[in-house]
This record gives C-alpha cells, sequence and structure tokens, in this order.
C-alpha cells in the first residue's frame, strides 16, 4: 500500500504479506539458523542419529544431512535453500551434506552480527567470495595425493566416510567392498579417470547383518526363473539379452479371424505353436543357455527352452538389461530373428539363490565387468536403509579420491588451517571487507566445535588446542574425538576427498550470500492447506524455533 495526497493505494493483493529491511533479512537468517542447528547435532562419528516420521507414519532413521533435510518438508522459502544446498552437495560428491548445510548457518550467523553493526550485505558477500577463492587455494595446498593404486589410502577415505553412520562398527567390512566395487568400475578416458556409480546396482533384503553384505562381480537380479523344469544353475553361461516379445504378438488395432470349419481352427494353433517353437529354436541355434527377456516369454515357449536346460528370467528392468550387457559383454538385441552368437554374453554362472524369502538370479564370474553388484543385508528394513545410505557415501567419496586424486586429513584440521590462514590473509585486505574475511574464517570453526560438542568435550579447550597446533605449522592437526586432544590426522588415518571439502564451502558461501541479498520478502495470501497445523504442517512440526517467524512461510 501506498499513499497519494492523502489517499491510499493497493498495490499489492489483499491478504499479502510483506517483510523488509533488516527485517525479512533477519527472518531469513533465523530460519536457515534453526535447520542448521537443528542437524548440527548429527555430525561427526559421535553424531546423534534423527527419526524422521511422515504423514504416513513410515519412519526414516538416519544422521544423513541430505536426506533429513529431504524428509521434514521445510516449507520456509530460505530454508529450502538450505535443503538445495545438501542436495547438490549430495549430489556432486555424495557425502558432506551436514558439513554443508551447518557452514552455511554459521556464515549467515556470523553475517548477521556484521549487519547489526551497520556492515552493508554488499561488502560481506564481496569479502566471503574472496574468502573461498583463499579457502580453496588453501585446501588445494594441503592436500596430498591419492593415487588410484594406492589402495589403502582408499580404505581410510571411506572408512571416514562410514565412521559417522549407524553402521560404523561395520566399517571394516564394507570399507573394502566399497573400494573393490569403485575400482573395477573405473575407466581411464582421454579426460582422465571416470568412475561413474551409477554402474555400482545396489540390492537390499532384510535378514541376517550387515556382516553378510556381499560384492557380486556381474549383476544380481530381482526376479525368479521363469519354469519350473529350468536349470536352477548354469556353468560357463552364454547369455541371450533380448528386448523382445517372445510370445506371439498382438495386433496393434483390433483384429478378427473367422473361422467356419475345425479344420482351420488345427491349422490356427498349429501356425501359433509353430512359430512359438521357431523362437525358442532361434535361441538354441546360436548356442545360448540362458535368456534374459525385458519382455514376456509365452508359456510354451518356456517350455521349449526347459526342455532343452535353458535358463530363462522374463520381464527385466531396462536398468537391469543395460547393466547384464556392460557386465557380460553381450548386447541387446530388439528382434530374435536378429539374434547371433556373436551378441551373446558370458560368465562363469547364473544361478538362481533364495535370498531371505525372495529368490534372486545371480549372474557371476564375469570377465572384467564394468558394472557390480552389491547386496546389502540387515537386521530390520531401518538398519538395511541406512547401510544403504553408508554405503553410498563410502563408494562416492573413493570415487572422489580416485577421479581427483587428492585427499586432506579430517577430524576439523581442513577448517582450522583454513581458517587460521584466512586471518592472516585477512591482514592484507583494506576496508571492511577484511572484517568480513575474519567472520568467515571464526565460522570455518563451528565445524571442530560441533565434532567436539558432539563427542562431549569442552569446544573451547578444542579450538584452543588445535589453534596453537595450527599456528606451530601442524597443519594436518584435527581433533581425537575419543580423547578431546588434537592429534595428526594423517597418521590417525582420517582422511576425506579434496572435492568434499572444497565444494561444501562453495556451496555453502554461495547459498548464504544469495541469502543474504534478500532484503524484501513478499508472501501471498496461502490458499487453505489440508488440516493439521499451521500451513498445513502435521501438529508438532511448526515448533523449530527460528525456522517460522513471518505468518504464512512455515
Amino acid at each position: 500500500m501506498a499513499q497519494m495526497q492523502g489517499v491510499p493505494v493497493l498495490i499489492l493483493k489483499e491478504g499479502t504479506e510483506r517483510a523488509r529491511g533488516r527485517d525479512a533479512r533477519e527472518n531469513n537468517i533465523m530460519a536457515v539458523r534453526a535447520l542448521a542447528d537443528a542437524v548440527r547435532t548429527s555430525l561427526g562419528p559421535r553424531g546423534q542419529d534423527k527419526m524422521l516420521v511422515d504423514s504416513l507414519g513410515d519412519v526414516t532413521i538416519t544422521n544423513d544431512g541430505a536426506t533429513i533435510l529431504d524428509e521434514i518438508e521445510v516449507q520456509h522459502p530460505a530454508a529450502k535453500m538450505l535443503v538445495q544446498v545438501a542436495k547438490a552437495q549430495d549430489s556432486e560428491t555424495g557425502d558432506g551434506t551436514t558439513s554443508a548445510v551447518v557452514l552455511c548457518g554459521e556464515y549467515l550467523k556470523q553475517a548477521l552480527g556484521l549487519i547489526t553493526s551497520g556492515v552493508h550485505p554488499t561488502v560481506i558477500i564481496s569479502g566471503y567470495r574472496k574468502a573461498v577463492d583463499k579457502a580453496s587455494e588453501i585446501l588445494n595446498n594441503m592436500a596430498i595425493d591419492c593415487p588410484i593404486d594406492d589402495r589403502a589410502k582408499l580404505l581410510k577415505v571411506s572408512d571416514t566416510s562410514i565412521a559417522s553412520k549407524l553402521i560404523a562398527e561395520a566399517k571394516d567390512f564394507l570399507s573394502p567392498i566399497a573400494v573393490d566395487a569403485v575400482l573395477q568400475i573405473t575407466e581411464k578416458t582421454p579426460d582422465g579417470i571416470v568412475a561413474d556409480i551409477d554402474n555400482i546396482k545396489v540390492e537390499k533384503k532384510e535378514g541376517g547383518s550387515v556382516r553378510d553384505t556381499q560384492l557380486v562381480r556381474g549383476v544380481i537380479i530381482d526376479k525368479e526363473i521363469v519354469h519350473s523344469e529350468m536349470p536352477r544353475s548354469v556353468h560357463k553361461a552364454k547369455i541371450a539379452l533380448l528386448n523382445a516379445s517372445m510370445e506371439v504378438e498382438k495386433t496393434e488395432m483390433d483384429a478378427e479371424i473367422r473361422i467356419t470349419n475345425p479344420e482351420q481352427m488345427q491349422s490356427f494353433l498349429n501356425e501359433e505353436q509353430r512359430m512359438l517353437k521357431k523362437i525358442s529354436e532361434k535361441v538354441i541355434e546360436v548356442g545360448a543357455n540362458v535368456v534374459f527377456a525385458q519382455k514376456g516369454i509365452d508359456d510354451k515357449v518356456q517350455h521349449y527352452l526347459a526342455k532343452d536346460g535353458i535358463l530363462a528370467v522374463r520381464r527385466v528392468k531396462k536398468s537391469d538389461m543395460e547393466a547384464l550387457a556392460r557386465a557380460t559383454g553381450g548386447q541387446v538385441v530388439s528382434s530374435i530373428d536378429h539374434l547371433t552368437s556373436n551378441d551373446l554374453g558370458r560368465c562363469d554362472i547364473v544361478e538362481e539363490r533364495k535370498v531371505g524369502d525372495d529368490k534372486m538370479v545371480f549372474v557371476e564370474g564375469c570377465k572384467d565387468p564394468k558394472t557390480v553388484s552389491v547386496l546389502i543385508r540387515g537386521g530390520t528394513e531401518r538398519v538395511v536403509d541406512e547401510a544403504e545410505r553408508a554405503f553410498h557415501d563410502a563408494v562416492s567419496v573413493v570415487r572422489d579420491a580416485v577421479e581427483d586424486g587428492k585427499v586432506v586429513a579430517g577430524g576439523g584440521a581442513p577448517e582450522v588451517e583454513v581458517s587460521t590462514q584466512l586471518r592472516e590473509y585477512a591482514s592484507s585486505l583494506k576496508g571492511r571487507e577484511q572484517i568480513a574475511v575474519n567472520k568467515f574464517a571464526d565460522a570455518m570453526e563451528i565445524i571442530p566445535k560441533s565434532l567436539a560438542e558432539n563427542a562431549g568435550h569442552d569446544p573451547i579447550d578444542v579450538i584452543v588446542a588445535l589453534r596453537a597446533a595450527h599456528g606451530s605449522n601442524n597443519k594436518n592437526m584435527g581433533i581425537d574425538i575419543m580423547t578431546g586432544k588434537a592429534k595428526d590426522m594423517f597418521k590417525a588415518g582420517v582422511l576425506e576427498p579434496l572435492r568434499v571439502k572444497t565444494h561444501a564451502i562453495r556451496s555453502a558461501a554461495e547459498a548464504a550470500s544469495l541469502i543474504l541479498r534478500i532484503d524484501d520478502v513478499i508472501a501471498s495470501k496461502r490458499s487453505a492447506g489440508p488440516p493439521g497445523g499451521p500451513g498445513g504442517m502435521p501438529p508438532g512440526m511448526g515448533g523449530m524455533g527460528g525456522m517460522g517467524g513471518m505468518p504464512g512461510m512455515m
């Protein structure tokens, strides 16, 4: 609403709410900080887990930052940016999501203090940008080489990631599986080393323990063999991969066949049988003894294949067919008439096994497969789900280390070193940007502080000890969470990929800068939402401190 010669002028729709200037900025910062504080307690090996219950009553127990933020259905528009930071971190590096979120919240906390003191947000953003560039340079200088054949370092990288998860006690078992899986699918290209972890196929089954998890150098298909008379196991398998129906094809439009006497009916049935037998004969002719079909297999074709000792699986997913092709060296054929012996894939054994209450087909012993499978086990559904998330993080960080060939110490050491060197760098700057860089340096220490708090140690004592160690040029000194003392993280075997650290700092700073630039929030009147809490939220979810603020924004 504006005033013109005493007459009110309506600009925005009735019911629209608006916050301007410092109020808008403070509201956004408080929302982000509340969300960052909610996940901060889950950081590190001694971090706590969150139990998330959705509107249908489904329960998720995790300490993975991206999963937590995705499950709680954040409504505040500024806080949603934090969710996007976590998702970007997860998709780019696979780990470090909680660190990115915590850093973003701390950057904004420090910025709010400067804004209150009269420093303009543009100056803060400029200082933060310079701090990020300098931080990347510092981390690059800290990093050490991690060649692809240095299995010991890769195992330590995986151990560090799994150590903060619910299944940390099984890291000595899962880490070798993660490293072997990534190394198997790694390829050298003209552009460098590429490890596409989408080629690591993960299947989950409840039952047993996490230590029953197994790596298959091939593919696991969550299907059963189609016919009871077919062999349950085939050695020296020659595999036909068919994206074609092994049935009599139906016409594309309605058709009618008029039969006037029994002979015509018998001829029709005989022709249908001849066509089906021709399909099975083609498979036998090319020498295949295993068939994976993306579409259906007629009962009569199943019978003919079973008579010749051929194992068949039908309605296999397209992604599984592609995985089979990469693993066995076969070609997916779209027409049975075009199938040749050169299209067949090969492996040592194809076997149906019972896993839990279900049957699955294992394709193993492939020669240099470019797809591998991991069967994750666990006592309950919650354990299996968390084991899958932990394994995903583990293969992601190993992938990062393999592709970049660089790792840094963990345990808060990189953050303290960046903080130490940024304070020296700030003294070379002029104007108020120097203050912003110093605040950025202060914010970096939130990671070792959180690690100390979550492990039950005094964060002030820990920071003082770490500052003293780094001031003496001991750049790899981090916190030993067992004792609360400073310790060389390289010697302790706590390693993290360089990519995880640099991306977390950069993405968190970019999100913080974006929020700092907002000085006006215009919120339209919300439509009537579902019953429950404010804005349609389930009862009991509206009390997350500063995540609220503006009416209608939560």
